[in-house]
């Protein structure tokens, strides 16, 4: 079985940009790319990527995050839910909104959360690889 992941915004727009990754984080990415790993993207990560796309904060386009997601078969789409907002509810210790959305998307999950936040990083309720 494959192993499985959930990536925050920053680590997949830094997969997509070619920029600077941590060897752990880029080494799932690979592996998710190869198809022998699994990484969750949530909506909250999808509509993050789109918001910074149109403002222009980051390099690729809506189109080319697309693309890229359905190319490989190791990215899996994780709607947003009552059961995520349930998990998200517990977490005390991340205050910004949709970081706390994507962690409550790993804890639903029982999932590493790939993150250079150290917020993030720092949460008593989500475990974090970078």
């Amino acid at each position: 079985m494959n192993e499985a992941y959930v990536s925050d915004t920053m680590g997949l727009v830094l997969r997509m940009e070619e920029r600077r990754l941590s060897p752990v984080a880029r080494r799932i990415f690979e592996e998710a790319e190869a198809g022998n790993a699994v990484i969750y993207v949530s909506a909250i990560t999808l509509a993050e990527i789109l918001y910074l796309s149109e403002k222009q904060r980051i390099s690729v386009s809506w189109a080319e995050v697309e693309m890229y997601l359905n190319r490989f078969s190791g990215y899996r789409e994780q709607p947003l839910g009552m059961k995520i907002l349930s998990s998200t509810a517990e977490i005390t210790d991340v205050p910004e909104l949709h970081d706390r959305l994507i962690a409550g998307t790993a804890r639903f999950l029982n999932l590493d959360l790939i993150t250079n936040d150290p917020v993030i990083q720092a949460s008593a309720f989500v475990n974090t690889l970078w």
